[in-house]
């Protein structure tokens, strides 16, 4: 099984290479035939081939960079469409910066219609290649079989997610932890042996089981996919100390140090400041035809929660008619929700909702990159079924997060706190600018943007009380 996941990695990194290496030839066969021309045209300098072979090298770097950073490499990990997507997106971001590169060079804006055509070129090599890259992935590659091992939770959340790609996993056996180590162990050593399956899925099981199962599968080599708990995620982000002779795990009493909190502020200042210049035309118009719509009230201001559940008011555009909550109860946005507008559905969609929180940043009431803020009505709800929310208070709100970037908005609340608290535990200056450019990838990608079911908050209450057990 070593052997073949190291092939399988070795052929999915050359599928990729290929995509990125024809990419590449495109921008060469532009770079000779107009953009080196034009500059030299441009300024009289004359550009030999060591000059070519650094900027071919300075562009492939740029596009392997965004390429990495969106998914565009992740063949066989993410859906085909999200890959062409991710590929696409990472291509266009490498040709802004090219494009802003070379009229530096030339002292003069480029006429746009060479990259037009160059882009038009790479995304037609993109959608060809990966879905011909896809086809040899599956072929390859069939469906990893699995046996899932579960609790008393229902399973249709987890099973729906694995069926949600049967291109890349198939379940084929259950088993319920009720049934005795002894025989869920047999069951996973017998099967694997047989090749009924290479794997296994922990799902809502005991702590206690769990870690006896994880020990049996590690020491025979079994891969395993589990279901973290609230305190494996808190302990990801543990320091690890070696003032004895036994390894020691440190939890800070505090999240970010004084560093990280001064460095993520200037950062949050800097940005705010700066898109609020640059998108002060789309704000305008949007303000406008918000008014123009209903003539209601532009900005819709609400009651939030931010680092240590200390109150604000976050500023939005208002997307829903003006007597949406008349009834004065709280209540998330729903899959077609008849509370929202034409303009609001438009602008919610495309995010532009949320441009009036740069203000919020700016005052520091909230961060780019933190867990997006609640409102204390919604909070007390989700408290009740998990004290553990609290936790993601720990740091400043955000405009995007951890959870907007690697959830959807209709993501179980019990998953959006672990992956608040992901971020909260491994944060880094360069997680934050690494979020920033992965948000402008989500605002484009249509699954972030979904409701929430009508009974979300109260469907999870009991099972959310035996997760931790």
């Amino acid at each position: 099984m070593r052997k073949l996941e190291t092939s399988k990695r070795i052929i999915l990194l050359a599928l990729s290479g290929v995509c990125l290496a024809l990419e590449s030839l495109v921008f060469v066969y532009y770079w000779k035939t107009n953009f080196s021309p034009s500059i030299t045209a441009s300024t009289g300098v004359r550009y030999y081939w060591r000059a070519d072979a650094l900027q071919i090298a300075f562009y492939v770097g740029m596009l392997f960079f965004f390429s990495h950073m969106y998914g565009g490499m992740r063949i066989g990990y993410l859906k085909n469409g999200e890959v062409i997507f991710s590929q696409v997106f990472a291509s266009l971001a490498a040709e802004v910066l090219l494009y802003a590169q070379l009229s530096i060079m030339a002292k003069q804006l480029f006429v746009p219609h060479c990259f037009v055509y160059m882009m038009i070129l790479q995304i037609i090599i993109i959608a060809v290649w990966n879905n011909i890259a896809y086809w040899i992935y599956k072929t390859v590659f069939p469906p990893r079989k699995m046996l899932l091992v579960h609790g008393d939770r229902p399973i249709e959340s987890i099973v729906g997610k694995f069926q949600s790609r049967k291109d890349k996993y198939d379940i084929v056996r259950y088993i319920h932890v009720s049934e005795g180590m002894e025989k869920v162990c047999r069951e996973i050593m017998e099967g694997y042996e047989r090749r009924d399956f290479h794997a296994v899925v922990i799902w809502d099981i005991p702590t206690q089981e769990r870690n006896a199962l994880m020990k049996y599968c590690y020491a025979r080599s079994i891969r395993v996919y589990m279901m973290p708990k609230i305190t494996d995620v808190i302990i990801r982000g543990t320091e690890e100390l070696h003032l004895f002779d036994t390894p020691i795990l440190l939890t800070r009493e505090y999240s970010l140090t004084v560093e990280q909190r001064f460095a993520k502020r200037l950062i949050d200042l800097v940005f705010a400041v700066l898109l609020f210049l640059i998108t002060s035309p789309i704000m305008l118009i949007t303000a406008v035809a918000v008014k123009i719509y209903d003539g209601g009230p532009v900005l819709y201001k609400q009651v939030r929660c931010t680092l240590d559940q200390r109150q604000f008011h976050i500023l939005k555009f208002r997307s829903m008619r003006v007597d949406a909550e008349k009834d004065g109860v709280a209540r998330l946005a729903q899959k077609n929700d008849g509370r929202i507008t034409p303009v609001g559905k438009f602008i919610r969609k495309v995010r532009i909702d949320e441009l009036p929180q740069l203000i919020n940043i700016i005052r520091g009431d909230m961060s780019f990159i933190g867990p997006r803020p609640e409102r204390p009505e919604i909070i007390a709800q989700y408290m009740e079924m998990m004290p553990e929310f609290a936790y993601r208070m720990k740091v400043k709100a955000g405009l995007a997060g951890y959870a907007q970037v690697y959830g959807k908005y209709n993501t179980t609340p019990y998953d959006k706190l672990k992956l608040d608290l992901t971020y909260i535990e491994n944060y880094s200056t360069w997680l934050d600018l690494q979020l920033m450019l992965l948000t402008l990838k989500v605002l484009f990608w249509p699954d972030s943007t979904e409701g929430v079911e009508s009974e979300q908050i109260t469907a999870l209450r009991e099972s959310m009380r035996n997760e931790e057990k």
